[in-house]
């Protein structure tokens, strides 16, 4: 990770890679479209490495009435802050028109920034690990596809044992179409 230099700015000395953890969402527009490219702009950021994505599974919405999603997961080798990788997504879901009207609501695209490296964080605006993350089958079976053995900090359990403990049922496999990058 980039150490801040004394202006609170991201210095260029001491660069490492990190590995991030993504979810990805949409269940508006074309999504399998929208989510194939979301992941290439992402990787074309070059502070980003996409390394592998899962498999997309369509599962049924949670909070008010609206379609199906189309989820997956992505791992991500980055040299970015998890608060530069947060605005980096956020920014991401507004070039593909997500507005954020209500709480879990219909969407184009939802990236969320579930797991970076071991870090636990709580801020106002970013908790690492994704605080709702061990309760959501459509997040852990795409990710336990790329990532089982990832421990998750706060449980100390491997994602292969997290997705256990879980329904499951509204989970399906859409199009396996897993990809590990070089």
């Amino acid at each position: 990770m980039t150490q801040p230099n004394d202006s609170g700015q991201e210095g260029s000395s001491n660069q490492t890679y990190v590995l991030a953890a993504l979810a990805l969402g949409s269940n508006l527009g074309d999504s399998q479209t929208i989510l194939a490219t979301a992941l290439t702009n992402l990787g074309a950021i070059p502070e980003i490495e996409i390394k592998s994505t899962s498999s997309w599974y369509k599962t049924k919405a949670v909070g008010p009435p609206q379609p199906d999603y189309i989820n997956g997961c992505a791992i991500l080798q980055v040299i970015m802050t998890p608060q530069l990788l947060l605005d980096t997504l956020l920014a991401t879901e507004q070039q593909f028109g997500r507005v954020r009207q209500e709480r879990w609501g219909p969407r184009s695209l939802d990236l969320d920034l579930l797991l970076y490296d071991k870090v636990i964080l709580d801020t106002p605006n970013l908790q690492i690990p994704h605080p709702r993350m061990r309760e959501r089958a459509f997040v852990l079976v795409p990710l336990a596809e790329i990532a089982p053995d990832w421990i998750d900090p706060v449980s100390g359990y491997a994602i292969k044992q997290l997705v256990k403990d879980v329904d499951c049922s509204d989970v399906h496999l859409l199009k396996s179409n897993s990809s590990h990058y070089p």
